[in-house]
């Protein structure tokens, strides 16, 4: 088998992050650059890898798969929006899954998503486009995730959780079974939610509540 050579967008931690589960798959993926928008980091480097350009310059390379490694609390809708703009076909979306995640057989696991190691889905479950599962997330039966959800390390959700679109998950959140968690919503770190959160509030504590 043939490595496909693979883009990066974004030259940040994650960027870093995934580059480790892509080298855990040498015969998987080839790691040929990354992208960002940042002018300031072109001609970088991330971790040997080195920073081409823009975001736009990912048509220049069609033969390349593509991943989306940007993901901010403060931006949550930001990956996606990105790979709206970029407007690529579906087979050109990279997913990115570490040799040390265990993925329940049958999870249906969308386009350009990352799962990074010691994450474990215990059922297979329905997840959309553009995840990001950090480090040790838990995702257990009948959860449903929407498109460019981002799950930050241990963040954990009980059974039957629905998280909609863009929704941005801290490190150590917990969300008690059956809950619906809005689009564009995010959970601060350590949280313990409760009760639903609509579209788009910030919450935080244990338990959880809607910020100001």
């Amino acid at each position: 088998m043939t490595a496909r050579p693979l883009l990066l967008l974004g030259a940040g931690g994650l960027a870093r992050e995934t580059l480790v589960a892509v080298r855990a798959q040498p015969d998987l993926w080839r790691p040929i650059g990354a992208l960002d928008d940042d002018a300031a980091r072109h001609g970088d480097d991330v971790d040997g890898v080195p920073v081409l350009g823009g975001t736009d310059r990912v048509h220049e390379f069609p033969d390349a798969a593509v991943v989306p490694c940007v993901a901010s609390p403060m931006r949550p809708y930001g990956r996606l929006r990105l790979a709206q703009r970029l407007g690529l076909l579906a087979d050109r979306w990279a997913t990115i899954v570490h040799p040390a995640a265990t993925i329940a057989p049958g999870t249906r696991l969308g386009e350009g998503s990352i799962v990074l190691a010691g994450v474990v889905i215990t059922a297979p479950i329905k997840i959309g486009a553009h995840l990001v599962a950090m480090p040790h997330v838990l995702l257990t039966h009948d959860d449903v995730l929407a498109d460019g959800v981002t799950l930050a390390g241990r963040a954990t959700l009980a059974g039957g959780v629905t998280i909609g679109e863009a929704a941005y998950l801290g490190q150590g959140a917990m969300i008690r079974e059956q809950l619906m968690i809005g689009a564009g919503a995010v959970i601060g770190m350590g949280s313990v939610v409760l009760t639903d959160v609509p579209d788009g509030q910030t919450w935080a504590g244990s338990p959880a509540r809607k910020l100001r």
